[in-house]
């Protein structure tokens, strides 16, 4: 499996942008579907992250602000950031994880300047 994702940029404090994140397969929707992110000098920390029968789990720095969402016809999944702070930027990376399978997407970078 790879991952690819899209719509990273640089956007203003207060702005929204959304990630998408295209698998090249069909992922198991009971697998694990969500993204990190890593700023410089920090580690890579959870952002959302959503399965099948089970509520999304998100980042405490993130709750309430960002919203993950899963199309698995389409092979997608999404990062809805709203309320963006310049705490936010960071490279964001997609991940699935499941029984057999962990793999990372090269990552998209989010840049929250004015």
């Amino acid at each position: 499996v790879q991952l690819v994702e899209s719509g990273g940029g640089l956007v203003q404090p207060g702005g929204s942008l959304r990630l998408s994140c295209l698998a090249s397969e069909t992922i198991f929707s009971g697998y694990w579907m969500g993204w990190y992110r890593q700023a410089p000098g920090k580690e890579r920390e959870l952002v959302a992250r959503i399965r099948s029968g089970r509520d999304p789990d998100y980042g405490d720095s993130v709750q309430g602000r960002f919203t993950i969402s899963r199309d698995n016809a389409k092979k997608m999944v999404y990062l809805r950031m709203s309320t963006l702070k310049p705490e936010d930027t960071a490279v964001y990376y997609c991940h699935v994880r499941g029984d057999d399978i962990n793999v990372w997407g090269k990552g998209t970078l989010v840049t929250v300047s004015s």
